[in-house]
Order: C-alpha cells, then sequence, then structure tokens
C-alpha cells in the first residue's frame, strides 16, 4: 500500500486489482441510478446458506429481492458496497451427470 492505493498481485508480481481511496465518499445505493455501485464482486460459495451467515455476522445485509434458496443472493457490505454470493449452480458451472 502507498498513499491512497492498495495493489494485489498474483504471485508473479503482476497487478491483478488495485483500490484507490476517494475522498468525500457516499457509499451506493441499491437500484439507485443517482448513487450507483462503483464496484462489484461476485464470491463463489458452495452453500449459500452457511454463506450468508458468515457474510452477515461479518456486518454485510441481505437486500431487498434476494430470497433464492439456489443460485445467488446480492448483499451490500457495511459501507454499501453490493456484492453476491453465487454458488456453481448460479454461475452455470454446476456440473451434470451424463449418465442421467
Amino acid at each position: 500500500m502507498t498513499g491512497d492505493f492498495v495493489v494485489l498481485q498474483n504471485a508473479t508480481g503482476a497487478p491483478v486489482v488495485a483500490l484507490q481511496r476517494v475522498d468525500e465518499y457516499q457509499a451506493p445505493q441499491w437500484t439507485d441510478p443517482e448513487r450507483p455501485q462503483q464496484m462489484h464482486i461476485d464470491v463463489m460459495v458452495t452453500n449459500l446458506d452457511t454463506a450468508e451467515a458468515q457474510a452477515l455476522a461479518l456486518g454485510a445485509t441481505l437486500l431487498e429481492g434476494s430470497d433464492k434458496p439456489i443460485g445467488y443472493r446480492i448483499y451490500e457490505d457495511p459501507v454499501g458496497h453490493p456484492f453476491c454470493l453465487v454458488t456453481p449452480e448460479g454461475a452455470g458451472l454446476a456440473t451434470t451427470d451424463p449418465t442421467s
């Protein structure tokens, strides 16, 4: 971290994610075009209920309309950034048994 920047690197040292501090930050407001999201992260999980309990314990809030039992659910972090917990089924990564 140097000043207002944090850069995450992969194993070879190449930057993969850069984050920058913003003065006079205003948190996004879900579905309000006047206060849009500045980033969005999908976190792959195997069990939405277990992952939800962990996210809520860390201060996340489940956003309205996110009652899906499989697939994905939308949350916001404690300062208002939306993010999703996504299962392989929700991301279209689920494998099917070709013998069934």
